[in-house]
């Protein structure tokens, strides 16, 4: 049979995104010493621990970065405080009374475990950063919408779940997400684990709109059209190291495939630098066995990635792209006769 190739549209000229390679020429070396020097402080007084991040840098975007890695560094996620949460405002979802009275004392918890053991959810690290950033002279604000993992329920995700950052520097706006920055709360134990994740540090707004949906759509920071919220909830899931490993996810658009046999479908990103092909694999799971394979075939050019992959077996497959040992992201395909 004739192979046929399964793609999505994508744009080939690429826009110039507000992102962190615009600071290709700072050291943030002096920044991240600061923010490290500074972990044994507390949040009991921020004029003072702002100046002790700050007073020392010479651009704005360190004296960001020094506050954005300090809060990453020493505030952990309550991840049990989280799941409180999503049960309350899941139970009165539909008595707009009960919720707001929650709101009002859910805040009154957050900002308390947040002063006094630095612990919080996404809303007390989004608050923060904005208050210590305002303190520098800095304009940051909180964003609030939809954030997708892993473990998101989309049929559930019916309110805003997520709050991050933006942050304006040299005239223009950044996004970065200090929650999922922090670290890894095991959903099993509710263990926090700090584990600083810089790909969530000024990101390309064209990666952080995969698993980010602000609830005002000028924070998408995207040129032209902007993502619908169906495009959101039908995108792939992309994990923690993507943010490591690109700077763009391209194609394909959705999560969910169907194709027939002895089709191929296309795979596009742009990588923050050039890796080995043959560090890259699918991981492909068929409910019964899985095995990691090399793609049909595999190009780099000046660090875009395009992966195409022939599928000569009728089936239902989770397909998991690897580079190296770090989980990028996840597709489903249904393969028919």
């Amino acid at each position: 049979m004739k192979t046929r190739l399964y793609v999505l549209l994508f744009i080939v000229a690429w826009p110039s995104y507000a992102q962190l390679s615009d600071f290709d020429h700072i050291n943030f070396r002096k920044a991240d010493s600061t923010a490290m020097a500074c972990k044994d402080e507390g949040l009991y007084n921020l004029p003072q621990l702002t100046q002790k991040l700050t007073s020392h840098l010479d651009t704005d975007v360190e004296r960001f970065r020094a506050i954005y890695l300090w809060v990453c560094t020493n505030i952990a996620n309550d991840y049990s405080l989280y799941l409180k949460n999503k049960r309350k405002r899941y139970k009165f979802k539909n008595d707009s009374l009960k919720l707001s009275a929650w709101n009002d004392r859910f805040k009154k918890v957050i900002f308390r475990k947040l002063l006094k053991q630095k612990r919080t959810i996404c809303t007390g690290y989004a608050y923060i950063v904005q208050e210590l950033a305002k303190l520098a002279n800095l304009d940051c604000e909180i964003v609030h919408g939809f954030g997708r993992t892993s473990m998101t329920d989309i049929e559930r995700l019916n309110a805003p779940n997520h709050s991050w950052n933006a942050i304006q520097l040299n005239g223009k706006w950044y996004l970065c997400d200090p929650t999922w920055a922090s670290g890894i709360p095991n959903p099993e134990t509710n263990v926090f684990k700090f584990q600083y994740n810089d790909g969530m540090f000024l990101t390309n707004p064209q990666l952080f709109a995969v698993n980010h949906f602000p609830l005002d759509l000028k924070w998408t920071l995207l040129e032209g059209e902007q993502p619908s919220f169906e495009d959101f909830l039908a995108a792939p899931v992309i994990y923690g190291k993507a943010y490591t490993n690109l700077t763009e996810h391209v194609t394909p658009k959705k999560m969910h495939h169907i194709i027939q046999k002895n089709d191929t479908v296309l795979f596009k990103y742009q990588l923050h630098q050039d890796v080995d092909p043959d560090k890259i694999r699918f991981l492909i799971d068929n409910g019964y066995n899985n095995k990691k394979i090399k793609p049909t075939s595999t190009l780099i050019d000046e660090k875009s990635l395009t992966l195409e992959h022939l599928f000569d077996t009728t089936g239902f497959y989770d397909v998991h792209l690897y580079i190296g040992d770090d989980l990028i992201s996840t597709y489903t395909v249904k393969v028919k006769s």
